[in-house]
């Protein structure tokens, strides 16, 4: 830190928290103890000052005001017979509970967000300020094709962009969230064996896939078998080539993959699986680490969802909002779902009903969502990339790249690193506890970071590494806050090695101390109990 001309510089108290005196709150200066809504709030009291038994005249008729007439009152039927059980508010109170719980949480507008394969990048305020132009924020989806002509060439924009950088010929810009893409493409390749009257039952994924894959094979109906990895921590080629059948539909494949790491093999994949009429699904979560560098179409992926809110810096996390538009191949283009923009001169036609498809688009398996995907995630897209360029895509990668390679250099030497030899990392960094203190693991890492005033890494993921620490810093963090976060890690690592029993109650300098997480992922509370109001929160 900087000090001024007289040396002094300010500094955060070093005595102990817990030998200070109570206070009367609870609360410790801006470390406020929040009740909950029922604390705050009663049942027998609202918010509002309100007759509930009288409402204005109806709209469409004459008002009360002046005439003589009483307001009209409710119906009878409509009252509620028993309380309902939920506390009562002010506005005020409402918007201070919620801000000061906003206070407790952690956002990438706070720090640095290691989570790995996540792609917690900083979301331009540019993007946000375009997506609240009043043309796109407030355009219903049942607008008239003639009166969105702007926001469907937006689209058609983005999906351009997709298709150029990928080198995939179609793309359908629906699906909601990565997931949602994979389905989509699961569901794109079911129809094309369909269409060959080959019912094909099979999914093959590697282990240094993400987890979705599996889960989303599962949802389709297909029967899911692993492929291992090697020791480097890529996909067995001979494994997987002893496991390719007639009956297996495709393949999916993250790239780079959960550990890292570019799949090297590729193209030789792609060829074996093509072989034996299969398709070759790539999971394109961590595209962040290789656009503008690598053509995921070159290497013989016939469908791949791109996550709209991590390569491309719309906002995530909390659910959402997301976006996952996928690319596919000329072999699984005629089956990619409705909706989707068509330009037609200087014209952009929306082709959205089965009824309405054309000859070249009656293959189409259907649709994936009620309109046209997340326009405000379109947005937000579209302004990021035309603010970096095709030059500054490549850039972002390459930066993340190296961000990455930093961090894993940085570390090897005192945590466990167990592909540090498989050559350079991609986007993210991969640890495990491996020589830990007894006792000691990566979830005593994890809330010893907490403490330091960072949000910890991904944790035990991937499955193949016992305790895995998974760090992500993208292109976005300075070289000062990575080191600032590789020192603090190092702080906690040695602590950890040394078998420090203070760590074991970290964290201490949160608003809560250390959970009892099995308990809470097995029992968990999720509504307010009180016995007067249990029968009436029904």
């Amino acid at each position: 830190m900087t000090v001024n001309p007289s040396g002094w510089r300010p500094e955060a108290p070093t005595n102990d928290i817990d030998a200070a005196p109570a206070t009367f709150t609870g609360n410790r200066a801006l470390m406020l103890e929040e009740a909950l809504l029922f604390e705050i709030g009663s049942i027998d009291r609202t918010g509002v000052d309100l007759d509930m038994h009288r409402i204005p005249a109806q709209a469409g008729t004459q008002s009360s005001a002046g005439t003589g007439h009483p307001p009209a009152r409710v119906n009878e039927s409509l009252l509620r017979t028993a309380p309902i059980g939920l506390p009562g508010l002010s506005e005020p109170e409402a918007v201070r509970h919620y801000t000061r719980l906003s206070r407790q949480n952690y956002g990438i507008d706070l720090g640095f967000f290691p989570l790995g394969s996540c792609t917690m990048k900083h979301n331009p305020r540019l993007n946000e300020k375009m997506a609240r132009l009043p043309g796109f924020a407030d355009l219903h989806p049942l607008t008239p094709v003639d009166g969105t002509q702007g926001a469907l060439a937006l689209i058609h924009l983005v999906g351009e962009w997709l298709k150029t950088l990928t080198g995939m010929p179609a793309i359908a810009m629906s699906p909601k969230a990565g997931a949602h893409g994979e389905l989509c493409g699961l569901l794109a390749i079911r129809a094309a064996h369909e269409a060959g009257g080959d019912a094909r039952k099979t999914i093959l994924v590697p282990e240094s896939a993400h987890g979705t894959n599996p889960a989303t094979a599962a949802f389709a109906g297909y029967a899911v078998e692993s492929i291992p990895a090697t020791a480097e921590g890529r996909v067995d080629l001979d494994a997987l080539k002893a496991k390719l059948s007639t009956d297996v539909a495709g393949v999916m494949i993250t790239n780079p993959n959960t550990c890292g790491l570019f799949e090297r093999d590729m193209i030789a994949i792609a060829d074996a699986i093509h072989a034996v009429g299969a398709y070759l699904y790539c999971d394109g979560a961590n595209f962040n680490a290789i656009v503008g560098s690598v053509r995921p179409g070159d290497l013989g992926v016939d469908a791949m969802h791109i996550n709209l809110h991590k390569t491309f810096s719309t906002p995530h996390g909390g659910g959402g909002p997301g976006s996952g538009p996928v690319v596919f191949s000329a072999a699984l283009a005629p089956f990619a779902p409705l909706p989707f923009v068509e330009q037609h001169g200087e014209k952009f036609v929306l082709v959205e009903e089965e009824t309405a498809r054309e000859e070249h688009h009656e293959k189409a398996f259907g649709r994936m969502a009620a309109f046209h995907g997340q326009m405000g995630m379109f947005v937000r897209a579209a302004a990021y990339m035309m603010s970096h360029g095709a030059d500054g895509l490549r850039q972002v990668s390459e930066d993340a790249v190296l961000s990455a390679n930093y961090i894993l250099r940085s570390l090897e030497d005192l945590l466990d690193a167990p592909f540090a030899a498989s050559g350079p990392c991609m986007h993210e960094a991969l640890f495990s506890d491996d020589g830990m203190a007894p006792g000691f693991s990566t979830l005593d890492i994890a809330k010893g970071l907490i403490d330091e005033g960072f949000h910890p890494m991904t944790m035990y993921f991937p499955l193949v590494v016992h305790g895995a620490m998974l760090i992500e810093p993208t292109e976005t963090e300075s070289k000062a806050a990575l080191d600032q976060f590789i020192g603090a890690l190092r702080s906690v690592a040695e602590r950890a090695k040394a078998g420090d029993p203070v760590l074991k109650a970290a964290p201490i300098h949160a608003p809560r101390r250390r959970l009892d997480e099995t308990a809470a992922a097995r029992k968990p509370v999720l509504v307010y109990k009180d016995k007067p109001l249990a029968a009436a929160a029904e």
